[in-house]
């Protein structure tokens, strides 16, 4: 009789007990961010599509590069002609396979790790516990494992180029004297490689840079202990080391061996061997680092004879792989003239928007807004007129991270300045009202902080004697980039 009594309280008061826990973690659950499951079902759904569209577009244009190749290739052995329809015919089975995907898609694991993935994926499927929150994770969730599934595709995709290019490069090898229209193919083939690699490595490290609304909301999470909990159960990286449950503790150290207890007892096996023992085992140390390098000389003569895309035999354009965005830089920059008998001083504030072709030429346009100061005896402020520009900035010596010569770029660009106040649109119209400049001269560029750059230009003026009045030949601008 005792025991159902015990067994009848047990259930009795743990019920309620459980209860109140699922009922303070729902609570806790109402404080997550609103817009957190809309913004990561939007971030991660447009990574997806642009990595497809991307995958795609560099195995269209390494087709049309190996198609060439074998056509130029034919010109010297007409038997390898033949080649080129195989290699249509290996694209058109590969693209149909990695085009084929599953309906439905199961829980993805990412080939290669990711904390913020692993840490991402693992809190939706704590909150896909909770019937409240279910229909709100069901399309982040899908276009995460959509997306895991498709980085792990890249993979496939890169051993793929990587079989194309050895086919390509044993057919080369039969020849000691080849046209340099077909080692140029070749090349332009390693190239495109190099770059569908790097453009996958560049969506990767914006899955690294969280938005703020996700940190936010696994910064919340973290504070229940329930979900730090089900972390340690069931993600990636609990599931490759199997975390014990008191992970992080200083109970989970205990048994383990320490550096003096490993230190003594390697001691202790070499003391056991003889006078000679400790000679033996630096001998062996020797011989076993003199095998190391050797196999690193292999590795690195084998990375020559390759041509590894990873380690690519041209100057990398950095900039060819980022979004139209990234490439973008903001600028604002301020330069001040003299007053004369004819003009008031005048310190002209400008905006400006480039465009990185390359990590060495940057080029945009700008405007801007010329405003009136008067004179030292009599401050007056006038609207003086506005600006049209555009520019160039050439970096020619090198991407070095330090030294003057390495901040220096070359500056150019065209204007025209509109030097009289206006009342309507219709007076900018008059074409003979403006005032040309042709600008070249040096820049230099230094790091105010992560995301802002301080600039200091020196131009001169080519067309300075044709403005009326004659206006200054050197002009000294300082701003910043964005």
């Amino acid at each position: 009789m005792l025991r159902y009594m015990i067994i009848f309280g047990f259930f009795f008061f743990s019920d309620p007990v459980m209860a109140q826990e699922v009922d303070s973690i729902a609570i806790q659950l109402q404080e997550l961010p609103n817009g957190f499951y809309n913004k990561v079902e939007k971030k991660y759904a447009s990574i997806n599509k642009n990595l497809t569209k991307k995958t795609g577009k560099y195995l269209k244009n390494l087709k049309r590069e190996e198609r060439k190749f074998y056509k130029k290739l034919s010109g010297i052995d007409s038997g390898s002609a033949k080649f080129a329809q195989s290699s249509s015919d290996a694209y058109e089975k590969f693209t149909t396979r990695l085009t084929t995907k599953s309906e439905k898609l199961q829980k993805v694991n990412l080939d290669e790790y990711s904390a913020r993935i692993d840490t991402l994926s693992t809190s939706l499927s704590f909150l896909n516990q909770y019937p409240d929150l279910q229909e709100k994770i069901k399309l982040p969730s899908e276009s995460l494992e959509k997306l895991k599934a498709n980085l792990n595709e890249t993979s496939q995709v890169q051993a793929f180029i990587g079989e194309r290019r050895q086919l390509m490069k044993e057919a080369l090898a039969k020849y000691t004297h080849l046209p340099r229209g077909l080692q140029k193919q070749y090349e332009k083939i390693n190239k495109t490689a190099y770059y569908y690699k790097a453009q996958v490595q560049e969506y990767k490290n914006m899955l690294k840079d969280p938005q703020k609304i996700e940190a936010t909301t696994i910064k919340l999470l973290n504070k229940i202990p329930a979900f730090q909990s089900f972390m340690q159960q069931n993600s990636q990286l609990a599931s490759l080391f199997a975390l014990p449950q008191n992970y992080g503790t200083a109970a989970s150290l205990s048994g383990l061996q320490t550096r003096s207890s490993v230190q003594q007892m390697i001691q202790t096996r070499i003391s056991a061997g003889g006078p000679g023992a400790m000679q033996q085992v630096q001998q062996n140390l020797s011989q076993a680092h003199a095998e190391i390098n050797k196999l690193k000389d292999k590795l690195d003569k084998l990375g020559e004879s390759d041509g590894d895309p990873d380690m690519p035999d041209f100057v990398p354009n950095n900039q060819k792989t980022k979004s139209l965005f990234k490439r973008m830089e903001y600028g604002f920059d301020v330069d001040f003239g003299k007053n004369n008998s004819l003009m008031p001083g005048t310190a002209k504030v400008a905006v400006s928007l480039g465009y990185k072709l390359s990590d060495k030429f940057v080029m945009g346009a700008g405007l801007g807004y010329s405003l009136g100061l008067g004179s030292i005896q009599h401050i007056s402020l006038s609207h003086q007129g506005v600006s049209l520009r555009s520019f160039m900035d050439w970096k020619p010596f090198g991407n070095g991270k330090s030294g003057f010569l390495s901040s220096l770029w070359i500056s150019g660009g065209y204007e025209m300045n509109h030097n009289a106040g206006f009342k309507n649109i219709e007076q900018l119209k008059n074409y003979n009202a403006w005032q040309r400049s042709a600008l070249l001269g040096i820049s230099k560029k230094y790091k105010i902080s992560k995301k802002v750059r301080g600039e200091m230009k020196l131009l001169y003026d080519f067309l300075h004697r044709e403005h009326l009045p004659v206006s200054r030949a050197v002009v000294w601008r300082v701003g910043y980039k964005f």
